[in-house]
């Protein structure tokens, strides 16, 4: 049996940018990326703290270091620059990868950079 369980997120990022007529998608700066371990054109789903919207799209690479949090097309409708959102990733595991399993939570200063990768999902 596969279960599918939280494999990373990243916990209360900013919005920088809204894009309605970008094509679509979300732009995570590519320093969140690794630390998460979330890939470009990976599904995501994002929760907005600040007006309970729950949507999808996938994953774009924004510049090193640049903060970015760029939300595209019809996502751009869900959230306001300055909005938090926690934006996870799921996969599926077998019984036996449970045993060792431990999803990624990065949390963020105010700028959007890594301030502590957790290993932990208890946040």
């Amino acid at each position: 049996m596969l279960r599918t369980m939280l494999q990373a997120k990243l916990h209360r990022v900013r919005v920088t940018q809204a894009d309605l007529d970008y094509e679509g998608s979300c732009g995570i700066d590519e320093t969140l990326l690794e630390a998460s371990g979330l890939r470009e054109n990976q599904y995501i789903e994002l929760y907005n703290v600040n007006n309970g919207e729950r949507f999808s799209t996938y994953i774009i690479k924004a510049p090193r270091g640049s903060g970015a949090i760029a939300l595209n097309g019809a996502a751009a409708r869900k959230a306001m620059v300055g909005d938090l959102l926690i934006i996870c990733a799921y996969s599926q595991y077998t019984e036996a990868e449970l045993e060792k399993y431990e999803p990624v939570v990065v949390l963020v200063d105010d700028q959007n950079r890594p301030r502590i990768k957790s290993l932990r999902a208890a946040v």
